[in-house]
């Protein structure tokens, strides 16, 4: 294994280092346990970050220090009590205390105070999705009313306008010589694109405001207090200026699919609707106070959204030749575009039926 001693002595830890070892499966950043010998210190996690996909890494960590600090602020003046359990801790550089990350000449790295005592749930059931729901709503919260000014640390990630001018570039290239194949969904999704794209329309007419959003919302970005309790919303990298859509409708993207995105029974896949009001009941209950009315009016909107945007990515690599998603199969990508259609048609036909839920919550 990699000799760490030299990356990990690069930040300011308290005690001496007795093991690094890999933590968890993460898809993006390689994560490290960093195990010290004194029981008075802490235990420390090391990343790798992927600045592949995070090109600008000053932004990155710009915008996590910014968040993390003005939560820490907010849990402060609060009186909360165990904050470093709450919110999470970066370490600064030795040699250069503002700054957050280390670069060795290959890669960046970054180091945080492990968390003691707490746990990450995979399972998606309306229990756990009413807690997302509830944290990822607080989360947006206490950040409504920061004084930093953030940036996209990934450009256009959830711009559905972008999303189709990708589409269209590859329909008129057509590398693969894919597009005649495919010409009924292509026909499907350009019916939806301008109700699709009203989001970019509403902001541009000064109706729909950006929030800093997780922008990754899944159940395992939360930790869990021994006693069950949520202590605070992890994996930061994805936290930008977007509209409350991203958090809301991306949860229930994968969240409420009755199958895998990737699974061929595309008959199979259904909107559980359990799951949704769950999500649902937890996201208003701590959102609803600084929710516009146009944000809460547009909620179902945003369940269509996300896998709609979903159905152009992956039909717009399908098209291009698969260049950007790994595939196991030459039909991979088109097999997860019907499937994520057949999650919009379904979500579709639930519309009247979310609005009436929402508007019971709000009542």
């Amino acid at each position: 294994m990699k000799d760490f001693s030299n990356i990990v002595n690069n930040f300011a830890i308290k005690g001496r280092v007795e093991s690094v070892k890999p933590l968890g499966n993460g898809l993006i950043n390689d994560t490290y346990i960093v195990k010290t010998s004194d029981e008075s210190t802490s235990d420390y996690v090391l990343q790798r970050i992927n600045h592949h996909i995070f090109t600008d890494v000053d932004t990155l960590q710009d915008n996590i220090a910014a968040v993390t600090s003005h939560i820490r602020r907010k849990l402060t003046n609060a009186g909360e009590k165990d904050i470093d359990r709450k919110v999470l801790n970066f370490l600064p550089v030795k040699d250069n205390p503002s700054k957050t990350y280390f670069y060795d000449g290959e890669s960046y790295w970054r180091m945080m105070v492990f968390i003691p005592h707490a746990h990450t749930l995979e399972a998606v059931t309306p229990e756990s999705s009413r807690f997302a729901g509830k944290a990822f709503g607080n989360f947006q919260a206490m950040l409504v009313d920061i004084d930093k000014n953030l940036k996209e640390s990934i450009p256009d990630f959830h711009n559905m306008e972008f999303r189709l001018k990708q589409l269209h570039d590859a329909v008129a290239a057509d590398p693969a010589g894919r597009v005649k194949e495919v010409k009924p969904l292509l026909d499907e999704l350009e019916s939806r694109a301008d109700e699709m794209c009203k989001a970019e329309r509403l902001y541009r007419e000064g109706k729909l405001p950006k929030r800093i959003c997780h922008c990754d919302t899944k159940v395992n970005n939360m930790m869990f207090d021994e006693d069950g309790s949520v202590l605070c919303v992890i994996d930061l990298d994805t936290v930008m200026p977007s509209f409350i859509f991203s958090d809301y409708g991306d949860f229930l993207r994968t969240g409420a699919n009755s199958l895998a995105e990737d699974d061929p029974n595309i008959d199979g896949v259904e909107f559980n609707m359990a799951i949704f009001r769950a999500f649902t009941e937890g996201y208003l209950s701590s959102a609803k106070a600084f929710l516009t009315p146009i944000e809460i009016e547009n909620l179902p909107y945003a369940v269509a959204l996300f896998p709609y945007m979903q159905a152009v990515r992956f039909l717009t690599d399908y098209i291009n030749g698969d260049t950007y998603y790994k595939i196991k199969y030459p039909e991979h990508n088109l097999v997860r575009t019907r499937n994520q259609f057949k999650l919009l048609q379904s979500i579709e036909a639930h519309t009247d039926e979310m609005k009436e839920f929402i508007k019971e919550k709000l009542k």
